[in-house]
């Protein structure tokens, strides 16, 4: 090969303004992971992946996630398999207290109250002419869990899968920015200054029975949720035990950060220009604003209903926290009551819907995938 033939191999020639535009998104999002701290475990692997997957590949040489036979490749096959969001729900598990909704069990009717944002923007894509299969993958984005949304979307859709997977992710990393508006617009300085009763105090044996139990319940109601409920509560059956910390702390530390890293550079990864940069691409983007801002909302007037009725009064800021992004939008309605009142402490009570929002968008991924994957 003379030095010509060398440089028209090279990835100077090759590459397109598309492919720029990539680059420059993702180190958009390494730059706001880095500058405002917004999600960084998720941000920078996706923000690294989408600058790699764009580089211009070369004939002859297998390189990319869509190259059958290269390394990316068949790290890739654990996305479009389902293999790592189940991993992810075992670090989950292991890291989570259920003591919060154990203590308030009726804090589960927020985190199934969030999951309508799913179900609105199911109707939504349908209208938009998106298959069934493909509207039910686009709607899970609503429960902002990003796991669960590249399960189902592999499973219902894996034409979409990097178009769902970045915008799932992308609107985890901005609950700070999305979520404060739409519960100021909701909610009254007075209901916002609330002060919730303490929690109680949960025995051992009923964080040990817990997992257990929501476990049975929950694949009963939805078999198609049993890898990831499964998964959620094994790990988090092994912390609870104390008898497996060693493994618990395998789960949320090593596990779940290995595959964090290799999930979020292969999503990034698979948004090459050619194939990403589409008006899909853009209407799953809408649509996923769409269910996310439906979610938190339908969280936050849920409590407000369940105001008229509780003798114990709840403060509706803790509904939006009934979205699966932990713990992050838990931790946005604490500090919006800290706001009103620097005083009240919310992030225990926020958890409860926080974690019942994990749950009820794992649930209602394994109802789509049952009811959608037959048709």
């Amino acid at each position: 090969m003379d030095f010509m033939s060398y440089i028209a191999s090279t990835g100077f020639v090759h590459i397109t303004f598309l492919n720029i535009v990539m680059m420059v998104i993702g180190s958009i999002f390494i730059f706001l992971a880095v500058k405002h701290d917004w999600e960084p475990l998720l941000l920078i692997p996706i923000g690294f992946g989408m600058i790699a997957g764009n580089i211009p590949p070369i004939q002859g040489m297998l390189l990319g996630v869509y190259d059958k036979g290269s390394v990316l490749y068949y790290l890739y096959l654990g996305v479009t398999n389902g293999i790592y969001p189940p991993l992810i729900f075992l670090g989950i598990g292991a890291m989570t207290d259920f003591s919060c909704l154990i203590s308030s069990p009726k804090l589960i009717l927020l985190g199934a109250a969030a999951q309508l944002g799913i179900f609105m923007t199911f109707v939504g894509a349908l209208y938009l002419g998106f298959t069934p299969q493909q509207a039910g993958a686009i709607g899970i984005i609503g429960g902002a869990d990003g796991p669960t949304a590249i399960f189902l979307s592999s499973m219902l859709a894996p034409e979409l899968l990097g178009a769902i997977a970045v915008s799932a992710y992308s609107y985890m990393a901005l609950v700070p920015v999305i979520q404060p508006p739409i519960m100021n617009l909701l909610t009254t300085r007075e209901e916002r200054k609330i002060r919730m009763k303490a929690p109680r105090i949960v025995s051992q044996k009923e964080k040990i029975i817990f997992p257990i139990v929501v476990f049975l319940v929950s694949v009963l109601i939805a078999p198609g949720a049993l890898t990831l409920i499964g998964m959620l509560c094994f790990g988090n059956l092994l912390k609870e035990s104390t008898r497996t910390e060693r493994l618990a702390n395998t789960a949320r530390h090593s596990v779940i950060d290995t595959v964090t890293m290799i999930l979020g550079f292969c999503v990034g990864a698979s948004t090459q220009a050619q194939t990403f940069l589409t008006g899909r691409s853009a209407l799953i983007f809408a649509l996923g604003a769409f269910s996310f801002m439906v979610a938190t909302a339908g969280g936050v007037l849920f409590a407000k209903l369940m105001n008229v009725f509780c003798k114990d009064k709840i403060n509706p800021l803790i509904g939006a926290a009934g979205v699966s992004a932990v713990p992050d939008s838990a931790r946005v309605a604490h500090q919006m009551g800290l706001k009103y009142d620097p005083t009240n402490y919310l992030l225990m009570h926020a958890m409860a819907p926080n974690v019942a929002g994990v749950i009820g968008s794992a649930i209602a991924a394994g109802v789509l995938w049952v009811v959608l994957g037959k048709m």
